[in-house]
């Protein structure tokens, strides 16, 4: 047997007196970190200044309609509808934001279909559907769901027939919608393939 060319450190035979202190130690820092904090910030911005809209006379830009506000053309029968997702935007050029809203029937299993309905606030009044999207009756789930750049843009996941199980679509289609000429076009192929 061969012996090492160094003896053995002490911090290589841990004993519970080593630990003890070790833990001691950790407390009594914790504990005076919570008593020295530092001072709250004071730094001010410098360069040049911005003006905001109400600086510059300008309106505050509107706020976005409450998806929660509105009744949707969803019939659900006993139950509410829930919005699964929402996304806002201005998707018509007017300076006025839209709330876009991903909405199904409350279900206690399986995958519920999806309806893609826009909403706006008229200046007077309390926010409507303005547009349907996608439509419930067309039996898809919508993913990948996002507004941007002044356009709706979706993942729909759907069914090649009726024997397909409602827990397994089988079928998946990139959806993009933007107005145009007073109404939503989608602007994408309708084709969808298999998943």
């Amino acid at each position: 047997m061969q012996h090492p060319a160094v003896p053995e450190l002490a911090h290589t035979l841990a004993r519970p007196v080593h630990w003890l202190a070790t833990a001691a130690a950790l407390a009594a820092v914790v504990a005076g970190s919570a008593f020295l904090q530092p001072d709250p910030a004071t730094a001010a911005q410098t360069g040049p200044k911005t003006h905001s809209r109400a600086a510059a006379g300008a309106p505050a830009p509107a706020a976005a309609p409450d998806a929660a506000a509105v009744d949707f053309p969803l019939d659900c029968g006993t139950v509410k509808p829930v919005v699964e997702k929402k996304a806002t935007g201005d998707l018509d050029g007017d300076e006025r934001p839209e709330t876009v809203a991903v909405v199904h029937c409350r279900a206690g299993s399986g995958t519920p279909p999806d309806g893609v309905y826009v909403v706006t606030r008229p200046e007077a009044g309390e926010p409507r559907v303005v547009a349907t999207l996608v439509d419930p009756k067309d039996r898809l789930t919508v993913t990948d769901f996002a507004v941007g750049d002044g356009a709706v843009t979706a993942t729909l996941l759907g069914y090649s027939s009726l024997a397909v199980p409602r827990c397994c679509p089988d079928r998946e289609d990139a959806a993009k919608w933007r107005w145009k000429d007073g109404a939503f076009a989608r602007t994408t192929p309708a084709e969808a393939r298999s998943v």
